[in-house]
Parts: C-alpha cells; sequence; structure tokens
C-alpha cells in the first residue's frame, strides 16, 4: 500500500440533478476514488450507491451496494464528508446517488483501465506504451507457420498483435464473417492435424513470455455469416419475417429488385437502354423508370400500411345498427379517427379502433338514412387517411431509388469503387437485403409464400451500417424504416443477429454468444469490439461482464462512428472499453495530423505538477492511434510512399497507444481486403532480398525505420516523457516534442511528411531552434529509391514495393549527421541555451529525432531546485541532484523558519492588500495587459494559481509574464526580505530558491516557481493552524478556510490602529516605530473589510471589531490579541459609549448606540471562553478621555481596571447620554444634517428598554446616510431605528444578566448604579433592571398579529405577524413594525427573552421572506421600500435608492445570517429532535454555499453583502470580517 501523500486520490463532487452518462471519467487500479458533497447536497442525508464490487465480492452489474460515509473531522459541516473506492478491478462501474425520497438524484460512470504485463517476469506494459500490428489472420496460414510469419511484428518493435478473428469463416471468405464462433478455423491445421483452442492458446502465451508481445483478437457479436449451420437450426437467432414482421414490405421490396437484377443481367431490357454493363447516367435514368413504372405498380407496397375500407365501413355500419356507443374509458369523449397498425403487415391488414369511430362519427338518430350518411363520412375519412399512407410510402420509394442507384454509382462507375462491371446474379445489381435459402421461383410464387411461418422464418435480415445513423438505435426494430427505404449499406454474407432485451428472449444466442466471448477471453488478452456502434449495448455490456470474469485486466479496443464524443462516451462508460482506435488517414494534411498528435495525449511542455489529491476531471478516452488500420483505404494510394515513414514518425510521437497494419511496413501498394485477399504475408528473414516476395527482413521496405519508431515510442511511453509540443514548421513538416517533466529531457522528432503525389516540394527548408543541449541524434531515416525493379503483385503473398527502403542511422553524434548540421548556438537568458540547426538532406519522407538534454548548468541548478522540493512532497526526488554548496539560507528546513512566525507575521507573508501594502509604500503586484494581484502576500498568487494549474493554463498572463521576466519572482521575495526578524529569513529562504529558479529556461519557469510557491504557502498555513485552538487544528477544510479570515483580518500595519494599552499588561509586542524610531506597541487590529476598510483610519470601527473579535479571534484561540483590542478599545470610553469609527481613539465618533453593547458582550464572550478569562476585569485600562471634555491623555497617565469602565457604560446609560459630536458639521460628516450630530441614548425607566436617537442620524449597524440632492435624501438616514433597536435590547440584557451573575460569584464589585431622578438619587439594582427586561421584552416586541393583543399599540401598522419588532417606540411608528433580520442577534446572546414557539414561528418567518443564498435580506421583500440592488454610483431623483440609499433596505448581508442560523439551532433543540436534525439539514446546506464561496473567491473571504438572490454586488467589500466570523460561530455551534 502507497503511504497516503504518494497516493493517487481523486475527488467526485455530487451535485444535485447532475446526470454524467455521458462523462468519461478515467482512473487508474491503485487510486482511490472519493465522492464528496458538492453545495447542492451538503446537510442532504444523500445515499451514494455503486455496482463496483465490495472486498472479495463478485462483480455484478445490477447489483448496487451503498457507500459508508467518513467525516475525518468527526463534526461541524459536510465540507470534508466523503465516501471512497479503493479501484483495483479494471471495468466499467457505475454510480448514483439521492436522498430522501429521491432514490436517484445524478450518476454516473468510471472507468477503471486494466494493467497489462508481458514477459516471464510479468513486466506491466503502460497503455501509452503500447504498438499494435493487425493481421487479417486468414492470411498467416497454417499455425506451424505463425511464428514465421509473426516474427515480422517482433523484428519491427511491435508489443501487441490484433488478430482478425480465428474462427471458421463463411462462404464469402470475409475475416468478419463467421460460420461457427466456437470452432478454431480448421484451415490454421496442415493435413493430418486438428489444431483447438488450447493450441492457440499456447502460441499466443509464448509470444507473451518470449516475445514480450500480447494478443488480442476481435469479437463480432452483430452477426454471423449467412451460411452458419446453427442459424438454420436457430432462425429465431435473426430478424426474420415471423418475428419481425414490419420488415415484410422491405422483403418484398428486396426479392423485386432481385428479379428486376436477373431479368436486366439476362438483357431484357437492353431495347430499352438498360444494358448489362451500367455505365452512365442515361443507364440510372432508364433504371428509375423501370423502378416507377414497372417495379413499385407491380408490388404496392403501399397496402401493407393501408385499411380495408369496405370491411371497415360494414364493421362500422352492423355496430351503429345494434346501438354500440363509444367506450369513454378509452376515448374520454376525444374525437379524432384512430388507425390501428396491423402488427403481422398483410396488405390492408390495418384496423380502425371502432371506438373512436364510434365518437367522430355520431349518426343524428338510428334512421337508415342518418346511419348511412354517417358510413359515407367514414368512407371518406378512410380514403382519405389511405391517401396519406399511399403518400408516405411513395417518399419511402423515393428515398429507395436514391440509395439504389447511389449503390450501382459507386460499386460501377466511380474511380475510387471496385468496378463490378457487368449486372450477374453473382453481381447484382444492389446486395441483397435478405436471406432466400430456396431455389429460385416467380416473384408471384414467392409472394405466396408469406403465408408460410415455417418457410419466411428463415428470410433474414442482413447486417451492414447506416449513414449518419444513431448509434443508439437497433435499425432493425421496429420504428425504423432503413431496410425499406434501402439506406443500409449492406453486407450480404452476413446476417443480423436478434438478441431481444435479454436472455430470456433469445436463450440460444445468448449461451452461444456468451461461450464464445469466454473462449476468446480465455486464450486472449484483449479483444476488439467489431461494428463496436450498432452492437446492442445491453449485449455488449453481458458479454464484457462475462469476459473479465474469466480475464479481470481485459485490453478492450474498439472504433466508433458516431460522429461525437458524448456518445462515445456513452460507449465508452457503459462497456469499460480502454482505447478507442483513431485514424492518422482522417488527417487531410501534415497541420492536421500534427493536431490529432496533440489532441490524442500527453499534457504541455512545462506543465503544472499537480497534487496527488485532487478533482476527478473529465478525459477523453485514450486513444489508440494507428497510422493505417486494415479498414483504411492504402496510404500509398490516396497520398504516396514517400509519405508513410514520416506519418508513422509523427504517430509515433504520440503519447497514446499507437500501431499500424501488417503491409503498411513493407509498403504494400494497395488495400489488403478483408474479403477478398487469400495470399499469405511473407515470413521473417534477416537476410531476405529486396525482391523477395515470400519473405521480409530488415532492409524491407520501412522495416528497419519502424523498429527504431516503436522503440522510440515505447522508451518515451514507459520513461515518462508526457509533455507533448507540436510545431508546425512549415506546410509538410512537423516537428513533435516530447518532454519528461523530472529529467527535464526531450525528444524532438522533426518529420517530413509527402501527402501529395508528383508534387513539387521546396528544396530548402527553414532551419529550427533547439532549446538545449541536443545529446544525440535518435534517428535519423530517410525514405530513398533503390534500383532493383518495380513492384509486381505476387500471386501467392502479400508483397510490397522492393523500389524503396529506408537509409536509417541510430544514436549517433550530431556532427555524424547526414540530414542536419549545427549552425550554432546562442544564448538567450542566463542559462537558456539555444541551438540552431540548418536542414541539408531532409528530403520529402524522411524524419530525424533529436535527444536534448537543458544546458548542463541549468540540468543542474534544476536537480538541486528539485531536491529542495523534496521537503514538500517526494514526487521530486526524481531528477533531483544535491547540492555541493547549499547557501546558508537554505540549510534550514522551511517549516522550521515558519514555525518563528506569528501570525501578524503570517498575516503579512499571506494576505495585505492594496491599501495595506501601500500604507508601507508598495502595492499589490500588476501583472501588465490583465489585473492586480488581489493581494501583495503568498495568497494574491495561489489564488490565481489554483486556476490556472489544474487546466495547465501556460497562456495565461501571469505564465507569460513570469517567462518574459523576474519581475514578479523578485517581487515575492523582496517584500520579505526587507522585514525584520523571522519573515526576513522566510524571504531569504525565497531570495536563495528564486537564484535556482531564474537560471533555468524561461519555459520552465511557471511550473517551478508554482511548486516553490505551493511548497512555501502550504507551510505557512500549516505553521498557520499550528497556532490556533484545538477547534481550528481539529477543523474541516471550511472551518479552517473560515479561520485563515482570522489571519487576513487581523494585522500591524506601518501606522498603530489602536491606541495603547497599560504598559502594565504582559505580552504586549513592542517594535521599533518605522517612522520616529522610536520604541511603540504594535498590537495586532482587525480591519473591518477588505478592501475598502483595510488602511488608515478607517481600518477599524468599533462595533465591527467586536461583532467579528468572537469568531475571529477568541474561537481561533488568539486570545492576547483579542484581550489588547478589548483593553486598547476600552481606553476610548466617552460618554459611556465607545467609538464607532476608532481612527486610533484620537479621531474617534462616538455616533453610534450599539458598538459599546457589542465591546460588553466580547468581554463576555473572553470571560466565558478564555482559561481563566475572567482576569481581564482586572485588567488595567490606560483611559484616553478619563472625562467627557478632557482632552486625549498620555498612555498610562489614568489607568483604571476594566469592571470600573464597564461600570461607567452601565452607570452613563442608566443616567442618560446627551451630547453633540465635536466638531460637528461637514468637516467630520459632509453629508449629515445638524440635528444629526446630538448624540442621545437612555435606558427607559417604564421598559428598561435602551433607547436613543433621532430621525435625522443612525446610530445601529444600519448606518446609511443619504447623499443625493438630486433624489432630495441628502442628510436623511435610511434607516434611522431610533427608540429601542432589538439587538441593541438583547445585547444589553445579556450584559446585566452577566454582571448580575459576576457579582452573585464576587467577581464584579458593583450591584447597580445609583441616578438622579427627578431631583433625588436613586439606586438601580442590575438585578431589577435584569427582571424588568425578562417581563417586558417580549410585551414590548412581539407582533402577535390578534387585535384583542393589550400589548399592541399600533394594530393598523401590522403586516406581518407572528415576527418580532425591529425596534420599539421609533419616531415613525411603522418602522418599528418592519421585518428584519436583527431579532435574530437578541435570541442568541439573550435566549431567555424568548417563547420558544413564538422565536420558532418569528424564525420560520425571517427563513421565508429574509434568507438569500449568502447573506439575509435587510428588509421584508414585501415591504414597499425595499429594493434588492445597491448601487452607490446611481444618482438619480429616487429617494429610495439614489446613492445607494437603499444599503440596508433590501440588500443581503451576510453576517445576520449567522445569527439567524445559531438561533434556529438553539431553538430547533428546544423545541424537538426532529426540528433540530431539519435544522442541522438546513445549516449544513445553507452553510455549503458559503464553503464553495470562500473556496473559489481569489480573496479567500466572504463578501459584506450581496445583491438580491445572492447576486455580486460591486459596491461590496470583497471580504468582510464579521461575514467570516459569524459563520465560524455558526460551524462552532454545530
Amino acid at each position: 500500500m502507497l503511504p497516503q501523500h504518494m497516493k493517487q486520490i481523486r475527488v467526485l463532487l455530487l451535485n444535485d440533478k447532475e446526470n454524467l452518462d455521458r462523462t468519461l471519467f478515467r482512473l487508474e487500479q491503485a487510486f482511490e476514488l472519493q465522492f464528496r458533497l458538492g453545495p447542492s447536497l451538503q446537510g442532504k442525508k444523500v445515499l451514494v450507491h455503486t455496482n463496483y464490487p465490495a472486498d472479495g465480492e463478485r462483480f455484478e452489474r445490477n447489483t448496487f451496494r451503498i457507500l459508508e460515509w467518513n467525516n475525518p473531522s468527526g463534526r461541524e459541516d459536510d465540507s470534508d464528508k466523503f465516501c471512497f473506492l479503493d479501484l483495483e478491478i479494471a471495468g466499467s462501474y457505475q454510480f448514483y446517488f439521492g436522498y430522501g425520497d429521491t432514490k436517484r438524484s445524478g450518476g454516473g460512470y468510471i472507468v477503471v483501465d486494466p494493467v497489462l504485463r508481458v514477459g516471464a517476469e510479468d513486466n506491466v506494459v503502460p497503455l501509452d506504451c503500447i504498438t499494435i500490428q493487425t493481421y487479417l489472420s486468414k492470411c498467416l496460414g497454417h499455425l506451424d507457420d505463425w511464428p514465421g510469419r509473426l516474427r515480422v511484428t517482433k523484428e519491427s518493435g511491435y508489443n501487441m498483435i490484433h488478430f482478425t478473428p480465428l474462427q471458421t469463416l463463411g462462404e464469402s471468405r470475409s475475416c468478419y464473417s463467421l460460420a461457427d464462433q466456437l470452432t478454431f478455423n480448421p484451415e490454421f491445421s496442415p493435413e493430418g492435424k486438428s489444431y483447438s483452442w488450447a493450441n492457440v492458446g499456447a502460441r499466443v502465451e509464448m509470444i507473451k513470455k518470449e516475445w514480450n508481445i500480447l494478443s488480442i483478437t476481435d469479437v463480432v457479436y452483430n452477426h454471423t455469416a449467412a451460411n452458419s449451420p446453427w442459424i438454420k437450426e436457430h432462425p429465431e437467432c435473426g430478424y426474420n419475417l415471423v418475428n419481425s414482421p414490419h420488415l415484410r414490405p422491405a422483403w418484398v421490396l428486396d426479392r423485386a429488385i432481385w428479379h428486376l437484377t436477373t431479368r436486366v443481367a439476362d438483357g431484357r431490357y437492353t431495347d430499352k437502354g438498360l444494358p448489362v454493363d451500367i455505365t452512365n447516367e442515361s443507364h440510372l435514368n432508364v433504371l428509375r423508370s423501370v423502378m416507377w413504372q414497372d417495379l413499385f405498380p407491380q408490388i404496392k407496397l403501399w397496402e401493407f400500411f393501408q385499411v380495408n375500407v369496405d370491411n371497415a365501413v360494414n364493421q362500422f355500419r352492423n355496430l351503429l345498427y345494434d346501438g354500440t356507443k363509444a367506450d369513454y374509458n378509452k376515448t374520454h369523449g376525444k374525437k379524432g379517427l384512430r388507425i390501428i397498425q396491423d402488427p403481422g403487415y398483410h396488405r390492408h391488414g390495418n384496423t380502425v379502433d371502432m371506438d373512436s369511430a364510434l365518437e367522430t362519427f355520431v349518426p343524428q338518430s338510428s334512421s337508415t338514412e342518418h346511419v348511412e350518411e354517417c358510413c359515407g363520412w367514414l368512407k371518406q375519412k378512410l380514403n382519405e387517411m389511405n391517401g396519406e399512407q399511399y403518400h408516405i410510402v411513395h417518399q419511402h420509394q423515393e428515398q429507395a431509388v436514391s440509395c439504389i442507384v447511389g449503390n450501382i454509382v459507386y460499386e460501377r462507375l466511380a474511380d475510387h469503387g471496385p468496378k463490378l462491371g457487368p449486372v450477374t446474379r453473382k453481381d447484382p445489381l444492389v446486395t441483397r437485403y435478405f436471406t432466400f435459402p430456396f431455389k429460385e421461383m416467380t416473384l408471384a410464387a414467392e409472394m405466396l409464400l408469406l403465408d408460410k411461418p415455417d418457410m419466411i422464418c428463415h428470410f433474414m435480415a442482413h447486417n451492414g451500417w447506416v449513414m449518419c445513423d444513431d448509434p443508439l438505435r437497433n435499425f432493425a426494430e421496429p420504428g425504423s424504416n432503413v431496410y425499406l427505404r434501402r439506406e443500409l449499406i449492406c453486407w450480404g454474407d452476413s446476417v443480423k443477429l436478434r438478441y431481444g432485451n435479454g436472455p430470456e428472449d433469445c436463450p440460444y444466442l445468448w449461451a452461444h454468444m456468451q461461450k464464445y466471448t469466454e473462449i476468446t477471453a480465455k486464450y486472449f488478452h484483449g479483444v476488439r469490439l467489431d461494428n463496436c456502434h450498432s452492437t446492442p449495448l445491453h449485449v455488449a455490456e453481458a458479454m464484457l461482464d462475462a469476459a473479465r470474469v474469466v480475464r479481470p485486466n481485459l485490453y478492450v479496443i474498439a472504433e466508433l462512428f458516431t460522429g461525437s464524443e458524448l456518445i462515445d462516451n456513452v460507449f465508452v462508460n457503459r462497456l469499460g472499453i480502454t482505447s478507442l482506435i483513431r485514424e492518422a488517414m482522417s488527417a487531410g494534411d501534415s497541420h492536421e495530423e500534427g493536431r490529432l498528435v496533440y489532441r490524442y495525449g500527453g499534457e504541455p511542455v512545462g506543465a503544472f505538477v499537480q497534487p496527488s489529491l485532487r478533482l476527478l476531471i473529465p478525459s477523453i478516452a485514450h486513444a489508440m492511434f494507428l497510422d493505417v488500420t486494415h479498414d483504411n483505404e492504402c496510404p500509398i494510394q490516396l497520398r504516396s510512399a514517400l509519405d508513410s515513414l514520416p506519418s508513422s514518425a509523427v504517430v509515433s510521437m504520440a503519447c497514446c497507444a499507437t500501431g499500424s497494419t501488417r503491409g503498411y511496413d513493407e509498403l504494400v501498394p494497395h488495400q489488403i481486403s478483408v474479403v477478398k485477399e487469400e495470399r499469405f504475408y511473407p515470413k521473417w528473414n534477416p537476410s531476405a532480398l529486396p525482391t523477395a516476395h515470400a519473405e521480409v527482413g530488415a532492409q524491407s521496405g520501412l522495416i528497419a525505420g519502424k523498429l527504431a519508431l516503436n522503440r522510440l515510442h515505447q522508451e518515451l511511453a514507459s520513461q515518462g516523457f508526457m509533455q507533448v509540443y507540436v510545431d508546425q514548421v512549415d506546410a509538410d513538416i512537423v516537428a513533435v516534442t516530447r518532454h519528461c517533466p523530472s529529467t527535464h529531457q526531450s525528444v524532438v522528432s522533426v518529420c517530413r511528411t509527402a501527402f501529395w503525389k508528383n508534387h513539387q516540394y521546396p528544396s530548402s527548408v527553414p532551419p529550427m531552434f533547439i532549446p538545449g543541449k541536443i545529446e544525440e541524434v535518435v534517428l535519423e531515416a530517410r525514405t530513398v529509391e533503390r534500383k532493383v525493379g518495380s513492384y509486381m503483385k505476387d500471386d501467392n503473398y502479400i508483397n510490397g514495393m522492393p523500389e524503396y527502403t529506408v537509409e536509417i542511422k541510430e544514436h549517433i553524434p550530431l556532427q555524424d549527421s547526414k540530414v542536419v548540421k549545427l549552425a550554432g548556438v546562442t544564448s538567450k537568458g542566463r542559462s537558456e541555451f539555444v541551438q540552431e540547426i540548418v536542414f541539408q538532406n531532409l528530403t520529402p519522407g524522411s524524419a530525424i529525432a533529436f535527444r536534448v538534454s537543458l544546458d548542463p548548468k541549468a540540468q543542474q541548478l534544476v536537480g538541486v531546485l528539485r531536491y529542495y522540493l523534496t521537503q514538500f512532497s517526494p514526487k521530486y526526488r526524481r531528477g533531483s541532484t544535491p547540492d555541493p554548496n547549499p547557501p546558508l539560507a537554505l540549510q534550514t528546513p522551511l517549516a522550521q523558519l515558519m514555525s518563528k512566525l506569528t501570525l501578524a507575521d503570517l498575516n503579512v507573508l499571506l494576505f495585505r492588500c492594496d491599501s495595506e501594502e501601500q500604507e508601507d509604500g508598495g502595492g499589490c503586484y500588476g501583472i501588465p495587459g490583465w489585473e492586480t494581484l488581489k493581494y501583495a502576500g503568498l495568497q494574491g498568487l495561489m489564488s490565481v494559481l489554483a486556476d490556472i494549474r489544474p487546466n495547465n493554463d501556460l497562456g495565461h498572463p501571469v505564465c507569460a509574464n513570469l517567462r518574459q521576466g523576474d519581475w514578479l519572482i523578485e517581487y515575492v521575495s523582496n517584500r520579505l526580505v526587507n522585514k525584520e526578524g523571522p519573515l526576513a529569513q522566510v524571504g531569504q529562504w525565497l531570495v536563495a530558491m528564486f537564484d535556482y529558479l531564474k537560471h533555468i529556461p524561461r519555459y520552465l519557469i511557471p511550473c517551478y516557481f508554482d511548486a516553490i510557491l505551493v511548497g512555501t504557502y502550504t507551510t505557512a498555513l500549516d505553521a498557520t493552524y499550528k497556532r490556533m485552538s484545538s477547534f481550528i487544528q481539529n477543523g474541516s477544510s471550511f472551518v479552517r478556510l473560515l479561520a485563515l479570515g482570522s489571519v487576513q483580518m487581523c494585522g500591524v500595519g506601518r501606522f498603530p490602529a489602536l491606541p495603547p494599552v497599560s504598559s502594565e499588561l504582559d505580552d504586549v509586542p513592542y517594535r521599533l516605530s518605522p517612522i520616529t524610531g522610536e520604541k511603540e506597541q504594535c498590537c495586532v487590529s482587525l480591519a473591518a473589510g477588505l478592501p475598502h476598510f483595510s488602511a488608515g483610519i478607517f481600518r477599524c470601527w468599533g462595533r465591527d471589531v467586536f461583532i467579528s473579535l468572537r469568531g475571529l479571534m477568541l474561537l481561533t484561540g488568539r486570545h492576547v490579541e483579542a484581550r489588547n483590542i478589548i483593553l486598547a478599545v476600552a481606553g476610548t470610553l466617552r460618554h459611556g459609549l465607545i467609538p464607532n469609527l476608532l481612527g486610533e481613539g484620537r479621531c474617534a465618533r462616538f455616533n453610534c448606540r450599539d458598538a459599546v453593547w457589542w465591546w460588553l458582550q466580547c468581554i463576555q464572550d473572553y470571560a466565558t471562553h478564555v482559561p481563566e478569562g475572567l482576569e481581564i476585569l482586572h485588567c488595567p485600562v490606560t483611559r484616553m478621555y478619563p472625562s467627557d471634555d478632557s482632552e486625549p491623555c498620555k498612555p498610562g497617565e489614568v489607568e483604571q481596571p476594566l469592571y470600573d469602565v464597564i461600570q461607567e457604560a452601565l452607570q452613563r446609560h442608566l443616567e442618560g447620554i446627551c451630547f453633540r459630536e465635536r466638531n460637528a458639521g461637514p468637516k467630520i460628516d459632509m453629508h449629515m444634517r445638524d440635528e444629526g450630530f446630538n448624540v442621545a441614548a437612555k435606558v427607559d425607566p417604564a421598559t428598561g428598554f435602551v433607547s436613543g436617537g433621532n430621525r435625522f442620524n443612525c446610530g445601529t449597524w444600519m448606518d446609511k446616510m443619504g447623499e443625493s440632492e438630486q433624489a432630495r435624501n441628502k442628510g436623511m438616514p435610511a434607516t434611522p431605528r431610533d427608540g429601542a433597536a432589538v439587538e441593541i435590547v438583547g445585547l444589553s440584557k445579556s450584559t446585566v444578566r452577566w454582571v448580575v451573575e459576576l457579582h452573585e460569584d464576587g467577581q464584579f464589585p458593583y450591584s447597580g448604579v445609583t441616578v438622579h431622578r427627578d431631583g433625588k438619587e436613586v439606586f438601580i439594582s442590575y438585578d431589577q433592571w435584569n427582571q424588568q427586561l425578562q417581563e417586558t421584552f417580549e410585551k414590548g416586541f412581539w407582533v402577535s398579529g390578534e387585535s384583542e393583543d393589550p400589548n399592541e399599540k399600533h394594530p393598523e401598522l401590522v403586516h406581518k405577524k407572528g415576527i418580532y419588532k425591529d425596534s420599539y417606540g421609533a419616531s415613525s411608528p411603522w418602522c418599528d413594525y418592519q421585518l428584519r433580520p436583527n431579532f435574530a442577534i437578541a435570541m442568541v446572546v439573550a435566549p431567555e427573552l424568548f417563547t420558544v414557539e413564538r422565536a420558532w414561528t418569528a424564525l420560520e418567518v425571517a427563513e421565508k421572506k429574509l434568507l438569500g443564498p449568502l447573506g439575509m435580506k435587510t428588509l421584508d421583500p414585501d415591504d414597499m421600500v425595499h429594493c434588492g440592488v445597491y448601487d452607490n454610483a446611481l444618482d438619480n431623483d429616487n429617494y429610495n435608492v439614489s446613492r445607494g440609499f437603499n444599503y440596508h433596505q433590501g440588500p443581503e448581508w451576510l453576517w445576520p445570517v449567522g445569527y439567524f442560523l445559531r438561533a434556529k439551532l438553539h431553538f430547533a433543540k428546544m423545541l424537538s429532535e426532529e426540528a433540530y436534525r431539519e435544522t442541522v439539514t438546513l445549516v449544513k446546506n445553507v452553510l455549503s454555499k458559503h464553503y464553495t464561496h470562500l473556496e473559489r473567491s481569489p480573496w479567500k473571504g466572504l463578501p459584506e453583502l450581496t445583491n438580491e438572490n445572492g447576486q455580486y454586488c460591486p459596491f461590496s467589500c470583497e471580504t468582510q470580517a464579521w461575514s467570516l466570523a459569524t459563520v465560524l460561530e455558526v460551524l462552532h455551534d454545530l
């Protein structure tokens, strides 16, 4: 078993309603396939079924088992959940999945490749190593002669033989028309011997063990020879006129054409102008008129599709007189006459559905007159319908005439056809479509046979193929008119076999063919599926299943003519086809031939290194690319003899299986016919003379060249030369490069094709520039003429053209070449040497191959680079060389350097957006002509490379930039080298690695740059998670991705973003100021969002920081940094509030009512979450504003414990807060009206609710201030939410409850506050306030919708019932009743305020009305001012939307989703087990979309908001702290 990091794992994402039946997924044995849930399925109880057998079980196609789910993190979410298959058995396997009542919601197939072995030691032959040669078996002679004939294959360098069928042939002698599928052809046994399959098996085994050659043969399932003895005994196995009566009209036409043939052959139409020898168009015109005037009127085919009108009318008349009514259950009252086709297809055998007639033709009364009138209508209609059938058959006859004439033109007139000559009974007008095993008789006598089942069961349909037909349709079944329309290109020697739907439909045929299959699989290593595209899929499936029982690693090839890759995939998937035959002969020129090489295998040169665990991506079928197949016309006739060698060389450079047909290498100048060829192949004799016919040797034809090419092909595949580059040098010259990505050796083959006969090829050939050092000429071969006489076809042997041979040299130094010479070496960079090659003798018909290495210096540097990369993965070991003088920076492993980095350092290494980087005088890297990276840190590049790498998109602008220069490389390392401490050491490590990288050829730089970055990035991630809590370390991929948000958002800038904390505190980080050079604190601050709120005074916002702090800092284990932020902000308290915009405290704005309550909630969260967290209450706070009106104090001037600052905040609220912002006016807010600068907040004595604000300011998170003068909303808040906002009430309840508990435990010194009320001092206890909130909350906020509700002050404003108000006591009372998502926040922080059933009802309404794909609608979509699209640039006269006025009036914000889901989980648990189970499903399903977004986002974040229905909003922050934090909190709750 491979170690996990080396094991190849592919991940298939399952998506709801995704049918992958036409998608090909190829896998190798020993791979692991994991099924994971896509976003549409996460949270659902998905069952994955497969017919891949469990260990020790036998494969049964229709037996499926359910795979077990694994969840590595054991909890939270479905992001890592998978079920898997360890693939150890070759074949085709199906999977499908479903959930709930949906048994099948999607599915597909996987195809596992066989492992092929040869030799005495069973060495593996990779599929791309295969070089196959086809033999027409009948030309091999006696079995004893086979070694001499087959040795040609061995000596030509092939490693696989394809034998056409070895069974007894039918009387046509076609290789594919088999008389008996079970017997070994007796022709292979010499007189006095009787060889059997066992003898063949022994011969095949000898070839495998001693010659290292595998053997495959054809299986023919579609037809049998017309003279097969068993088909006479079992006529039910063919399509005959008894079991397929729909063919009767076609049989009648076929017999009529046969009789026309005999009359033409007998010269009986000569007088009419139709002679025995048809040679021109006028003869064809006469034939057409004979068919229309004599033949069709005689056989009246239309009658098979018509009704006997008189019989039908008489039957109808009798029914009317009997008073019969239509059966309503059959007609349902619908009128319209229905004709029933006679299933036996007799003349005028069609009948009328009498119920439809009675429903359609209803007499006015039962009188004779009315009945007869009705019968007249019916008769008229039936005559019309018979006329329609006549017209349809007429169209069929037109097509039949066209096809018959087309056939005659090809067979008798066309230059490229067989030129059959005069019409005879042996060479009829056209091939017969049906067997007729009786003596000749007249057509009239034959028509009488139609009533004799014992005879017509022997009239069987021949097989053939249909141009442009649907390959998934059986053209002999009912519904097809192929035989009637004469569209079949017919094989008159073969009967099409009729399997039915399964063995029960034709038991003898299924058993016979299964036995045939098992014999074949027993003795051969693989099969070629003959006529695969016309073989019924269920038949081939069953037969191959039987074959794989006998030989599990069965190699299966096929040639498909479907014209569609998707339909090809259906065959490959269902049958588990290993390789599809592809023809080089399909290329019309050298350019197309080169394109096919690129298409059928390999990856581009310089491709990226792919991880061992990666997504399974669809592939194309593995190719077997043949220079010629045994079905192709002869290339020498179509192209030229000179082209055989170079085209073979082009094919042999393909990164797939390749091959040829015996005869091609010997330059046989005609097609070797599978039907007519009876001569023998020559035997091998190394000393054979060029003129010998019975023997061939190394000097015959191309054999010496083919041996070299086959050896090269096998070497390239076995040694990992998997990268391919095809270059069209000129119109006739194709250069193919095969490159090994580990050793960086290449083989470059230059082939000068000669497609055109008698063509004037230019004498000069353009020079070539080959990058690297040419080590040797692997081979140079030219087709040359020799004076040994011309080709003469031998009567006994399949001989080739002696006048051509190959002049070849192998493994020679470049200076010894006769074809090329070195013109010079130029340097194209530091270590990229290019050798210019001049061709002096690359004549048409030549090929030359060079072995090329990198320049020695570059080769050494690549080796060293690979050596250092092995610390990340053992896959770099091959081709690696240790560094004799390692630089100091590389002597420490990167993981050790990374372990010294703080999370703040990792923020610099991984992230930092453009504005953050600009603070340090830099910026993010911009790719010319493309875009600027999202981050200056590694994530900026990793996000882009993650899209480039899987597709090997080497044309991407980033790759182009890397090839063109070192700018990006130096940017990555230089920004780190200039830092201090461990970061600089990581920078030095990168500098040293990049020093090697810069000196290798530019085309390799993208892949090695990526490899270095991947190693650095993954090591950085490991270091990151090691510094975080166990929740993150043991968490799922989703949890870890969200936790990265903590690194993304938390950093230290050039300027301190936080006010200083007390110097008395431990663990406060210090540095020398980059500006003043003096010692200063450098606490981590938390950005609100990137890129808009990342730097300067707009980085930190009190509200955002404390909504995000629990998720991004406490849950991730960043306790000290969280403490420092809490205490730093505590120092800015003023007026009992903390700032909205922090502005380092000095530029703070105290204009929000909620931030202080979020801060208090965070202190509570810190105390409960952090070990010994209550100690924070005693931590000193250095106050910047000890009194409301004091100027900012120096750090340490006034300090007090945190519990006093908390008390002050509560005291001020109970006293009542009322002040005007400092510097009120356009200097601090250019849009706000004067009244808006007045800030007020207090605790309502009647309810205990924290209330405040006015209609000109917005003191909660929904803080959009109008900006448009045109729309007249300037200075008007869109959502003032004055009064008591529901989340503030919830947060205050949470805090008050907590301080009561703390006081009882002796942890908080205050039990309440003393305030001035009506001139008196009054003590208000926290316990009293807590109780008051508990009693008044639902009275004030629950909207029952009941008119008698005594708590409802404005029943006329209720438009949604069963919800909680968004506020209480707003200056515009209708605002209280708007449905918004804020009540869920109160549910999470103070669930005790809510009745479970009411809470559940409100959450259900919110789910239905507010929940979007990623966020929550900020306003009820039924509200008249709702608008879900936020456009801050729009300035028009629409008050509700101009200048983004609807920021919180419909767009879907992400952070409230976290609170909504947490509330749902909490109350579901209290409600019932079933409710909780359903809620967990909902939560997982909702969060799956966040996971998908997070994975795909180049920012690796979650946005601030989306437009309606989750659409992208360009004005949103791309990644927002509170979006990430609140989603992480949900996963923590799970």
